[in-house]
């Protein structure tokens, strides 16, 4: 399967005496035990740094991730050892998995360097959570990442846009020096393990050979991309009105600051300067949330309510009394959106900063999603604990999200109507591909970014203008100021920052349209897939519940088949859900000079 990861096993095995059948039970059996103390350990720490950044809670993950770093490489050289001995599979998968966790980052076995990694990770991640923008003086009104997020989605004026989106990438420049170091003590780290670098380790997890998985994510972006770039060619078009030509030239890449985000991933805050159709339909939730007067809490119960439709238990009690979902008057927090397992017992949480907005509704649902599959492989072993691949573990929730229909807007009393008529649901489809269209190139070129840096094609002295050349190759984008090798521009994205793989949105940005198709059949809906919604049906929650207790115990393919009989993930069904859009797209950009 892992090429590397089979020639470490050959070497190291010893095949004159090979450890009996009842030593490797116990390896097993302690190694569980142990890597899921550690792991609450880890969790706990990391719950308090997020919530609570200070120095000394820096120091306690630190230290957590640590003694984490210390066991993993320890028990990755020791399990080597068990090559040849008679495990029964879950053993063996376990294994596995043992070999590619990656959060925290494969640390080297000498003490020193280990601490050392673990300090930088641990500052990296408070130097993100710490961030402002103060003026270009320093003397200014300094605004946290949220506050700037909020100039990105809200504002139309050109220098102000500028303004916080260079800003918020000051942030990211002390990080450079430190994300350096990070990639060499990694990558030493990865070495010892079997692996040529954390890259592989990260391409390794899919059930397949690092280089079929690099392969794999061509494949899906080659079908997907002509449907990007018919949207980008259309909003392109529409912010050239805005904003003239002289600014938004014809086939030239759009600058990164009008796309109202502050990494261009997601577009659905310009989608008034964009609507294909202004007026028809009703699709202001944000604004029906508000008048509501819909709170934090009524909203993730709402999220809630729809996993139990489907025959899914309710969040345990401690959820509602241990996350985080407003954020705190009285101290610094990293706000953005993440579900936990702390203790791999059902001690879940969600750690958000809830506004009431229809981005955070949805989001509250894709949360939901985590939980509940956290909750639902709970009985596994320690280290299967985890989605089948990390795209996985994304997709679930937002699968979900894909049923949240203007039908459901209109049970929850924020739509007045679901209009049906084919301009509505251009626009209604407008909407979720600035969202869900615009993100996939996003999503691939982050990865593709660190894959390069890790593996030594990328130099340190090239880190900015390298992520500027995949943003132009991938998106289409520029940045609207000059960029020079004193920034670090991927630092101001939390995954950079924080070390999370990101290959997994772009699979989730397939699976979730994948899950949908199936789920509807199951369910019965024979309606398009932009209208089909699972929602109430206990079927659907009973196959969807078998595929999440599965957990890592299988090979991806086998749970893919579990409930779509399919074992190939495959973009056609999000090609089908926008269908109507596609077809609109086409039409409207018909002798338009599109690409760039």
């Amino acid at each position: 399967m892992i090429a590397s990861l089979t020639l470490a096993l050959a070497l190291a095995a010893d095949p004159a005496v090979p450890p009996t059948q009842a030593e490797g039970q116990a390896f097993m059996k302690r190694l569980d035990a142990d890597f899921r103390r550690l792991s609450v350990k880890q969790a706990t720490a990391d719950w308090v740094s997020k919530t609570y950044i200070t120095v000394d809670t820096q120091r306690l993950v630190g230290w957590a991730n640590e003694d984490l770093m210390e066991f993993l490489s320890r028990s990755v050289r020791e399990s080597l050892r068990y090559g040849k001995t008679d495990l029964d599979p879950s053993s063996r998968r376990q294994l596995l998995m043992l070999r590619l966790v990656n959060e925290p980052p494969p640390a080297p076995a000498d003490p020193t360097k280990r601490a050392e990694l673990a300090s930088i990770a641990a500052r990296l991640t408070a130097l993100y959570g710490e961030g402002k923008w103060c003026g270009k003086d320093g003397k200014g009104v300094c605004r946290d990442l949220g506050q700037l997020e909020e100039v990105m989605a809200e504002s139309r004026d050109w220098e102000e846009l500028v303004d916080a989106w260079a800003g918020w990438r000051t942030v990211a420049r002390p990080m450079r020096p430190l994300y350096e170091r990070m990639v060499g003590l990694s990558n030493e780290g990865a070495r010892e393990i079997g692996f040529q670098d954390v890259g592989e380790q990260w391409r390794s997890g899919y059930d397949m050979p690092p280089e079929a998985f690099a392969a794999e994510i061509d494949r899906l972006w080659g079908e997907l991309r002509p449907m990007y770039e018919q949207l980008h060619c259309y909003v392109r078009s529409r912010l050239q009105e805005r904003y003239g030509k002289a600014r938004v030239p014809d086939r030239g890449p759009i600058p990164a600051q009008l796309l109202g985000n502050m990494w261009s991933q997601s577009w659905e805050n310009v989608y008034p300067l964009v609507v294909p159709y202004p007026g028809v339909g009703d699709t202001d939730v944000t604004a029906a949330l508000v008048a509501g007067k819909w709170d934090a809490t009524r909203m993730v119960k709402t999220g809630e309510s729809f996993f139990t439709s489907m025959g899914l238990p309710p969040l345990p009690e401690s959820f509602w009394t241990r996350s985080m979902l407003v954020k705190p008057r009285d101290r610094e927090v990293i706000c953005h959106a993440s579900a936990w397992d702390i203790d791999y017992r059902s001690d879940l949480r969600v750690k958000m900063c809830i506004k009431p907005t229809e981005d955070d509704l949805v989001t509250v649902h894709h949360e939901l999603g985590h939980n509940y599959y956290q909750r639902a492989y709970e009985g596994l072993p320690t280290l299967l604990q985890t989605g089948a691949h990390d795209g996985f573990h994304e997709a679930i929730g937002d699968a979900l999200v894909l049923s949240i229909t203007p039908d459901y807007m209109v049970k929850l009393g924020l739509l007045k109507s679901a209009a049906k008529d084919e301009r509505a649901v251009v626009n209604a489809q407008m909407k979720k591909a600035l969202e869900e269209v615009a993100f996939l190139p996003f999503s691939v070129l982050m990865d593709r970014w660190r894959w390069d840096v890790y593996a030594g094609r990328i130099a340190p002295d090239r880190y900015d203008a390298s992520w500027w050349e995949l943003a132009a190759r991938y998106q289409g984008i520029v940045p609207p100021v000059p960029r020079s090798e004193a920034d670090f521009d991927p630092g101001a994205k939390y995954h950079i920052a924080s070390g999370v793989p990101y290959a997994r949105y772009f699979l989730a940005g397939v699976l979730k349209f994948q899950f949908h198709r199936a789920m509807c059949r199951i369910a019965g809906d024979e309606r398009p897939l932009h209208i089909c919604s699972i929602q109430g049906s206990k079927e659907v929650g009973r196959r969807f519940g078998e595929m999440l207790a599965m957990g890592a115990s299988k090979p991806w393919p086998d749970a893919l088949e579990a409930l779509s009989g399919e074992r190939r993930m495959d973009p056609s069904a999000m090609l089908e859900y926008f269908a109507p859009l596609r077809a609109w797209l086409a039409d409207r950009t018909r002798g338009q000079a599109c690409g760039w």
